[in-house]
């Protein structure tokens, strides 16, 4: 169903659902008063909101699941980039893009691969288990060894696995922190490590 104003209702209640979460950020109250009037406001308060449960996002899926136009996405990313509530990285053929200022590089790196269904499954699973191995890995996420292999070699060039002795995840506290902070958002096996995170917060302690 679709209001007066143009808006269709189910989209008017996503925004409104992620506009709520961007208001408890400290990014709140970004947008312009001459924005609220055209529905602008809306918007882009549900992009801050969204980007603070789902930070490393990429354009495509912030536009999606938002339901947002393309040309209309890219007007509030942009300016929100210029009033420095958000910022993006790239990241492969990917521009990601996350709250300003509330990452630094490596945890950039570690959401980018996290977005990613087998790398963080590879990194969920040595969380779980430092001593898991790459047949392992590939046991439990359902993927082929060399699949396994490659992801390794691009986790290790990101400096987010060593594989010098086995695998194991560099800054794993670091890494568990952004699992367990935004695990509705990495869907149920970040669930699962999140509900017993207490578990892993001495993990190579």
């Amino acid at each position: 169903m679709t209001n007066p104003d143009g808006v269709d209702d189910k989209k008017r209640a996503t925004l409104r659902r992620f506009a709520a979460l961007g208001a408890a950020t400290p990014l709140a109250g970004l947008s312009e008063p001459a924005a609220a009037d055209s529905g602008e406001s809306d918007a882009r308060d549900a992009i801050v909101g969204y980007l603070s449960t789902t930070p490393g996002a990429h354009f495509s899926k912030i536009r999606d699941d938002l339901q947002l136009g393309t040309g209309e996405t890219q007007h509030h990313l942009r300016r929100l980039e210029e009033l420095e509530a958000i910022e993006h990285y790239p990241d492969g053929d990917y521009k990601r893009f996350v709250p300003a200022g509330r990452f630094d590089e490596f945890e950039k790196q570690a959401l980018g691969y996290l977005r990613r269904e087998t790398p963080r499954g590879m990194l969920i699973e040595l969380l779980l288990d430092s001593e898991t191995t790459a047949g392992d890995l590939a046991a439990a996420l359902d993927v082929s060894p060399p699949t396994v292999s490659k992801y390794a070699g691009e986790l290790e060039e990101a400096g987010l696995l060593s594989r010098d002795d086995g695998y194991a995840v560099e800054r794993p506290e670091t890494v568990l922190v952004l699992v367990v902070g935004h695990a509705d958002s990495f869907g149920e096996s970040a669930r699962r490590l999140a509900r017993n995170a207490d578990q892993f917060i001495d993990y190579h302690g």
